[in-house]
């Protein structure tokens, strides 16, 4: 299987006919979290169970909700960030995740890779999203 990190090639002409709103509460973005068997890339378009971690602790099918940061600018490119994300009391072991939108039937914003297995054992495994600025925002538009 093939995990490739990107922003996904439907996300790029969804947000050009406003299927995703990142603003306040408007849109529920969700985050699950993948196995090394996984197969995400710039092409996947959706959410999918198929080789999602296990639920454990307060992590459970479907991931967890993100809460958005109002999306701004950094000089000439727009960014998006997202408030980091925990999951408790969990024994998890995920090489990869999905942000989707699930307001807007489960589509597919970006793949993360994490480079490598993560792993929390009944401890909280945390994403940490980088520095919201040009060059590091985990959503760049150039």
């Amino acid at each position: 299987m093939a995990i490739t990190q990107a922003v996904c090639t439907s996300f790029k002409q969804e947000i050009l006919v406003e299927g995703h709103n990142f603003t306040g509460s408007a849109d529920t973005f969700k985050i699950a979290l993948y196995t090394s068997s996984a197969s995400l890339t710039a092409a996947t378009t959706a959410y999918s169970s198929s080789n999602e971690v296990s639920d454990s602790g307060s992590y459970s099918a479907g991931g967890g909700s993100l809460t958005s940061v109002t999306p701004t600018t950094s000089g000439t490119t727009a960014i998006c960030d997202f408030a980091d994300i925990s999951f408790t009391s969990a024994t998890i072991t995920a090489r990869a995740a999905l942000i989707y939108n699930s307001t807007n039937s489960n589509k597919a914003v970006c793949v993360l890779d994490f480079g490598g297995d993560k792993t929390s054992t009944s401890g909280t495994f945390t994403i940490q999203f980088p520095t919201a600025d040009a060059s590091n925002a985990i959503l760049r538009l150039a």
